[in-house]
């Protein structure tokens, strides 16, 4: 992997997002806890770049994991900042009712659904707080995959750690003195009761890392699994609709 002066990057960041959030002529950020490392780190950055009196973080259960709202609490109790938490679960039974005798939903485009709302969510605080950005909580590894809701998680206003691989993230969170509760914690998107995004995607974000820093700089992958390179090409190739505006016809 590359080698990375973590200290140094923190700052970059912060002072990447202090600079964003000045142009943008906004008042604040609003940063969704799910209680996993890449939401933690970015709450973080943006409480160092902008001070605890403009970031709120909010925690959206919908048929969550107990454990996990009560990691983002804590998150944000350490990181001194407004909290809200708002339960989407009635919300989410309400929307899946109304299409239950029309529609039979597969296990992802319920739990899309989820994100989706999320999303919603996050703008409305944002826009009712007076403009506050939404920020984004994924990670380069994730965003090349395309490991994220379209027009969910990916639904955003700009990504501090959007270049970071999987484990600079972690080596970031040290950094930052998270607890070592959400530095170990296995990764879950919450899209549905056990689910973890190494089972999901099928691969460990070791693997992963590797394998997308090589074809980040074109560096040799004899020595790596071919059926696992293969994977990632064919999530790379097939996701590129996630990473990129909406086609638009042209009148040549």
């Amino acid at each position: 992997m590359r080698s990375l002066n973590i200290k140094e990057l923190r700052v970059k960041i912060q002072n990447w997002i202090t600079s964003y959030i000045e142009s943008a002529n906004s008042t604040g950020v609003i940063v969704g806890l799910s209680g996993g490392i890449d939401s933690s780190v970015t709450a973080a950055l943006c409480v160092n770049a902008l001070g605890k009196n403009k970031v709120i973080g909010v925690s959206l259960p919908c048929n969550s994991l107990q454990e996990d709202i009560e990691d983002a609490e804590a998150l944000a109790e350490d990181l001194g900042l407004k909290f809200l938490k708002i339960n989407l679960t009635s919300t989410f039974d309400l929307f899946t009712k109304e299409f239950s005798s029309k529609i039979k939903p597969n296990k992802l485009s319920l739990g899309n659904i989820k994100p989706r709302l999320r999303m919603t969510a996050l703008y409305f605080i944002g826009q009712s707080m007076n403009n506050y950005l939404v920020a984004g909580t994924g990670n380069r590894t994730e965003i090349l995959i395309g490991y994220f809701t379209k027009h969910g998680d990916g639904g955003v206003d700009f990504e501090p750690i959007g270049d970071l691989y999987k484990c600079e993230v972690r080596e970031l969170a040290r950094e930052l003195e998270l607890s070592h509760k959400i530095i170990n914690k296995p990764p879950s998107a919450g899209l549905w009761e056990g689910q973890t995004d190494e089972d999901e995607i099928g691969i460990s974000y070791f693997d992963l890392d590797e394998i997308v820093y090589r074809m980040d700089y074109g560096l040799p992958m004899d020595d790596l699994d071919q059926d696992k390179i293969n994977q990632v090409r064919k999530m790379i190739q097939s996701s590129q609709h996630k990473r990129r505006i909406p086609p638009v016809f042209e009148i040549k």
